[in-house]
């Protein structure tokens, strides 16, 4: 058994790398030629010699190391590694001084956005800087609870933005839930929210699916008063039904008109991230009729690169408020037509109309097919049904088209 003066007055002799004094139950001080003094426990662990560091002397006393070493004893008694759990110990220390909300939260935006669209990545970033950073950016998240989550949900629902709400929750629940897997809290409180907002019933793309109205439409934009640009992008949205920002994004590089074929990169289209990056690009059959359109605006546009340029810059689209303004400008109002819901006028009329294979459909709209028989299923198959589809499709756009009389000026 040592005493402190032993301790205090030992040295390691200048012949030696190391002086070890023992004091019981394996705990023992090193000395260092240097004069430092480290106070260690050593123990066995499934037959292999371990040592667990305890400190440096004079700042842990003797005294001190014994309570160490017993402590130490009790956590190896009920089969814990100690040296294990000392690792641990520091780590959440460590994550402890990075536990703000906003720590967490950014720490989970680096780790997981790699996998995410630049869209969704900026979805994300912006739930948490614009609507939970200025209220909850700098508390604690192992302090937060769910009646001061909700009361910053509720500033969202306060105006008017419902499915933003919801969003904002989602979001808020995946940090919570990360910061549980990484030592920082203990519980999401998002999930006691449940049931506690205000419901969001999601609106579907206003869109005609009756033949006779989608043939005033029709001519309706046959009639439009507006740009060229933007009559032609009316005119091309219904027959080629695809989204508008990759109907309005398009550059005439992804046309070969001679061969009737858009092809819209892998990177403009609405995928996951691996999907832009790796993805095969989406292809489009063009019927003669937008062949013939895409002509005659090619005389306007086709010395740049936007099939579709703004008016005041032609480095930059027009934008999806400009082709929505031009639809509400001939009476047809977002909830009766959207641009997108040109997607569902033709999934409808193509099916129960023209009884075209939902398969052929599907593929054109590039959606995604779930179920046991997805992994055969890929979008460019159905190339030549999609072309025969196309053609007919527009064949049966502009008979819709010529059956009424034309809109009064």
């Amino acid at each position: 058994m040592l005493v402190d003066i032993q301790c205090k007055n030992a040295v390691c002799p200048a012949d030696k790398k190391r002086l070890r004094l023992s004091d019981s139950g394996g705990l023992y001080l090193e000395v260092a030629p240097g004069g430092s003094k480290r106070w260690f426990w050593k123990y066995r662990l499934e037959e292999i010699e371990k040592r667990l560091a305890l400190g440096s002397y004079p700042e842990v006393s003797l005294t001190e190391a014994r309570r160490a070493r017993d402590q130490a004893k009790q956590i190896k008694h009920v089969g814990v590694d100690p040296v294990a759990q000392k690792k641990a110990n520091k780590l959440l220390e460590k994550r402890a001084e990075h536990s703000s909300f906003r720590d967490v939260a950014s720490e989970w935006l680096d780790v997981r956005s790699g996998d995410w669209s630049e869209s969704h990545r900026v979805r994300e970033t912006r739930n948490l800087e614009k609507d939970l950073f200025p209220w909850l950016g700098d508390r604690p998240i192992a302090e937060i609870e769910p009646v001061e989550l909700l009361a910053t949900i509720r500033k969202i629902e306060a105006r008017g933005a419902l499915d933003v709400a919801h969003r904002v929750l989602g979001t808020a629940g995946q940090v919570f839930r990360y910061g549980i897997t990484t030592g920082r809290n203990g519980r999401d409180p998002s999930a006691d929210l449940k049931g506690a907002l205000r419901p969001h019933t999601k609106k579907n793309y206003g869109a005609i699916t009756e033949p006779a109205a989608l043939g005033g439409l029709l001519r309706a934009i046959q009639h439009y008063q507006g740009s060229v640009v933007v009559r032609a992008a009316l005119k091309l949205a219904p027959m080629v039904f695809q989204r508008p920002s990759e109907l309005r994004c398009a550059s005439w590089s992804e046309f070969n008109l001679d061969a009737a074929i858009w092809e819209i990169p892998a990177a403009r289209m609405k995928r996951k991230k691996d999907g832009k990056i790796n993805g095969s690009s989406h292809l489009v059959p063009l019927s003669t009729q937008a062949v013939e359109i895409l002509r005659d605006l090619h005389r306007v546009t086709g010395s740049g690169d936007l099939v579709f340029p703004g008016e005041r810059t032609r480095l930059r689209p027009i934008s999806d408020n400009t082709l929505r303004a031009a639809l509400q400008t001939m009476g047809y109002a977002s909830d009766v037509q959207s641009v997108h819901g040109f997607r569902a006028t033709a999934r409808t009329l193509l099916d129960e109309e023209l009884g075209v294979d939902w398969r052929a459909i599907e593929a054109q709209l590039a959606h995604e097919v779930q179920g046991p028989n997805s992994r055969a299923y890929d979008r460019t198959n159905f190339i030549k049904k999609r072309i025969e589809m196309m053609q007919v499709w527009a064949d049966y756009l502009e008979k819709l088209c010529l059956s009424g009389p034309r809109p009064a000026a």
